[in-house]
């Protein structure tokens, strides 16, 4: 199951969601392995539909090439972050592990969850950045639509990860499902321009970071200048899904769930040489959050007879908060 041109496994999907009981603990088997080993995989045979991809790309770079000015629009103001259009070099992913380094060359639009739970959550006043309105760019026409049917697309695949995770951790497949009833999962879309002046010296197109979250779907277009995962043994290893493939990546938050058994990896995305027309990119992020309020303890398959857990129990948006309060006094 592996591309032997790739460090990164890659994992048909697809025998899980259509097969029979052999075929999905065949799959679960294989990404067991994956998130014990490396924390990344590669998968086909995912079900996101191609037409909603390709249309919100193409839609996102034309909105990319839109001004500064005009951009600025849907920046967010207050404290939903992760809302709207956040222009090049304004974040610093390493900050996040402690690493004091130039801001990443990327821009981005983000969205947070389409639902609105807010009135559920209205009692818990540290749950309303979380929850904070959409600010959904309308230009070009049809970008917002375009946007919104991407995050439903990966909603129900993160669902579908799920019960593939929760087989491989011999748990019953439907195990995260009520955890994910009002997620707050964040939806990126990062363009990287082409390079018009070297990059200061430490500087990446994103810097090295592990994700917050239970885990992470990638997808992206071709194009120099690409994400790089760590590998145990201490390497940077490029990860080239093949055209219609996506990009699944541990985060700190199911490292956590697993007592560390899985593994959440630190990855990056390089720079490209100045000027290479070929290193434009865009990246799409399905970072997967469950329901603010869902117990993050430790998975009982993951421990050990007589063993404690390594982590107390948590709630995921403590979590969150707890991994962005750390950043913010790194940075």
């Amino acid at each position: 199951m592996t591309d032997a041109h790739s460090e990164i496994p890659a994992i048909d999907i697809a025998p899980f969601l259509n097969g029979d009981e052999a075929d999905k603990r065949a799959v679960a088997e294989a990404v067991a392995k994956a998130c014990r080993e490396i924390g990344f995989l590669v998968i086909s045979g995912h079900g996101l539909p191609k037409e909603a991809l390709d249309t919100a790309i193409s839609k996102g770079f034309d909105f990319f090439d839109l001004s500064s000015e005009v951009k600025s629009k849907w920046h967010p103001t207050g404290t939903a972050r992760q809302r709207g259009y956040h222009r090049v070099a304004t974040r610093s992913l390493a900050s996040t592990i402690g690493e004091k380094t130039p801001p990443d060359l990327r821009e981005s639009v983000f969205l947070g969850p389409v639902d609105d739970h807010r009135t559920h959550y209205a009692h818990l006043p540290e749950a309303e950045t979380a929850y904070a309105a959409n600010i959904v760019p309308d230009e070009p026409a049809g970008f917002d639509s375009a946007l919104v049917d991407l995050y439903r697309g990966f909603e129900r695949l993160s669902l579908d990860m799920l019960r593939i995770f929760a087989v491989a951790l011999d748990l019953p497949e439907s195990h995260f499902q009520p955890l994910m009833t009002r997620h707050f999962s964040i939806f990126g879309m990062h363009h990287y321009p082409v390079l018009e002046a070297d990059a200061e010296p430490g500087q990446l197109r994103a810097g090295a970071h592990t994700d917050f979250g239970a885990m992470t779907i990638l997808a992206m277009t071709e194009g120099k200048g690409g994400l790089e995962a760590k590998t145990p043994d201490g390497r940077w290893a490029p990860v080239l899904p093949k055209p219609g493939d996506l990009v699944v990546n541990l985060g700190d938050m199911m490292e956590r769930w697993t007592n560390d058994r899985w593994v959440s990896t630190l990855h990056r995305v390089v720079v490209p040489e100045t000027g290479d027309a070929q290193s434009r990119r865009m990246s799409i992020g399905f970072f997967v959050h469950p329901n603010f309020d869902a117990d993050i303890r430790c998975i009982p398959s993951c421990l050990e007879d007589g063993a404690a857990p390594r982590h107390p129990d948590i709630t995921a948006g403590g979590h969150i908060r707890m991994k962005i309060d750390a950043s913010h006094k790194a940075a």
